[in-house]
């Protein structure tokens, strides 16, 4: 396993969201939004939570290569027998941003041998960190101690985690067969957040999604004892010639066999 300082990946997860946020804060930035090919939004920053995360990394661990959203795509045939690479959303959630609710975050992940490994995610608005590793799941709010977080063991009266901008009658569908009682709505990453800090239990999503979407998400929910997988139960893997990605489920320690 590769080596990781994660207090400096931390760190420069909190310097691109005081980017964002210095953009989030100026109506006269944060109005201005492109369409990118995709028709997906993309605002001014991205681009500046984009250039701080690459810079960083680069400089750190020039040797690991990096796969991020607002980077021009890398030919599968370059990146193929990549072992290690960062695979980063420097703006997960950049419709939240527009709507202005606050619940968007940047995403930092580490890919070793097609498995997310190490996982940061921050969210700027909010001023919460959390990231995990073999070392287990860790959050910290502004000005608090390090908690170290654990998902929920109980498999039934379950709360299920959803999107504020995406949502379908598929996702509704195979959730039926939980005893699921109450829903809660949350946008970006902090879906994962939610299950891996036991404040829900289940997240399904039928898509779409790209890798950088999932990474950080799917190495924090692990590391807190949940799992990120296809509705078979087979591990959630990266670096597929096509990154984008089929639906997934999020469960918490207590469904990881249900």
């Amino acid at each position: 396993m590769t080596k990781i300082d994660l207090i400096k990946i931390c760190d420069i997860a909190k310097k691109a969201g005081n980017e964002i946020l210095n953009i989030y804060h100026n109506p006269a930035l944060s109005a201005n939004v492109e369409q990118k090919k995709d028709d997906s939004p993309l605002t001014l920053a991205d681009k500046a939570s984009n250039q701080v995360i690459m810079e960083a990394l680069k400089s750190l661990y020039p040797h690991i290569p990096i796969i991020s959203e607002e980077e021009k795509e890398i030919p599968y045939e370059v990146r193929k027998n990549w072992t290690t690479f960062w695979l980063i959303d420097p703006l997960d959630g950049t419709k939240e941003f527009i709507k202005r609710n606050g619940e968007f975050t940047v995403n930092i992940a580490l890919v070793e041998n097609n498995i997310t490994t190490v996982g940061v995610i921050y969210a700027p608005v909010l001023d919460i960190m959390y990231w995990g590793d073999a070392h287990g799941a860790f959050m910290q709010m502004a000005g608090d101690a390090v908690q170290k977080i654990q998902s929920n063991l109980k498999t039934s009266k379950l709360i299920s985690a959803g999107s504020r901008s995406h949502g379908s009658e598929e996702d509704a569908q195979v959730l039926a067969k939980y005893d699921i009682e109450s829903f809660v709505s949350m946008g970006s990453s902090l879906k994962f957040c939610l299950v891996a800090t036991g404040q829900a239990d289940i997240y399904y999503r039928s898509g779409p999604t790209m890798e950088w979407d999932t990474a950080a998400g799917q190495a924090i929910l692990k590391a807190a004892g949940g799992s990120v997988t296809h509705l078979s139960g087979e591990e959630f893997k990266y670096n597929k010639e096509n990154l984008l990605n089929p639906g997934f489920m999020c469960k918490s320690e207590g469904l990881n066999n249900v």
